[in-house]
């Protein structure tokens, strides 16, 4: 549902996901608090180590993927931190407002809607029904660019779960290597130090990297997939029931169908919010 003050059609900005951000830099803070109580920070610092395992688990993901798939990990590092702040509740606004125009002038009246609307796969399918395409070709054409975007999306998080499996088994190849260094030193006491610090952080880098980063990022894109899609399924079938000319009031009511108990509760409150242009359209039905 727009905010207030957010008309509708109006641009749809971007929202920083703070949650990302603070759970990271919480997660390594605790972790350097804890270390400097106990000891001393430098000792659990290795460049060899973290060539080892960042470096190495990268190079698996270079070997696992082809070279343009690779290039997409920033920007789907991007999304995880940055998403666009749509929701159910803004549809839901948006298309009573469509129903409203629709049956006061007419399909054809939605055309001027269209330059306002960010969201291609919306834009894309409100032309469609604009043109007078048969609600099933409608359909079938919006679910393929659905599946196309479901394909994108699983792209993304098995990038960062695949590379999330690869940086513990890198840790583990560290801890040999160190492990081996060790061994083939024993008679000189001074290099059995630099040996047992890359086979044990080695380790810690991995699991670190794997558990505090890239699982849990694999995991975030899971939600706002899921979320995305989700949206996504509900404007194929609100585009096909404003095709068939549903009274804005029963629309409205198909929509909240798809609402959560919280969703529920944020449209009744924004519906009585004195001045909000969601109360406008909603009481214009």
């Amino acid at each position: 549902m727009p905010r207030p003050g957010l008309k509708l059609g109006e641009s749809v900005m971007k929202k920083f996901d703070i949650a990302s951000m603070v759970g990271i830099v919480v997660g390594l803070t605790l972790i350097l608090i804890s270390i400097t109580m106990e000891g001393d920070i430098a000792g659990f610092w290795t460049p060899a180590g973290v060539m080892i395992t960042i470096g190495g688990s990268f190079s698996a993901l270079l070997v696992s993927f082809r070279l343009d798939e690779i290039k997409t990990v920033g920007q789907v590092t991007k999304k995880v931190f940055v998403r666009q702040d749509n929701s159910i509740l803004d549809l839901h606004a948006r298309f009573v407002d469509l129903a409203q125009k629709a049956r006061r002038e007419g399909l054809l009246v939605l055309e001027d809607e269209l330059d306002q609307i960010e969201d291609d796969f919306l834009r894309n399918g409100l032309q469609m029904v604009i043109d007078g395409f048969e609600p099933d070709n409608i359909r079938n054409i919006l679910n393929a660019e659905l599946s196309s975007l479901e394909s994108r999306h699983d792209l993304g998080q098995n990038l960062y779960r695949t590379w999330g499996a690869y940086a513990p088994a890198f840790g583990m190849i560290g801890t040999l290597i160190g492990l081996i260094l060790m061994l083939a030193s024993l008679d000189d006491p001074s290099a059995i130090g630099p040996g047992m610090a890359i086979a044990l952080l080695t380790t810690l880098y991995g699991s670190l990297l794997a558990n505090l980063v890239l699982l849990p990022m694999a995991n975030k894109l899971g939600v706002y997939s899921e979320e995305e899609i989700r949206l996504k399924e509900i404007i194929i079938e609100a585009l096909l029931a404003l095709q068939s000319g549903i009274n804005p009031r029963l629309l409205q009511e198909q929509i909240k169908s798809y609402f959560s108990p919280t969703e529920k509760k944020q449209l009744e409150e924004a519906s009585k919010s004195p001045g909000d242009d969601v109360e406008e359209v909603l009481t214009n039905v």
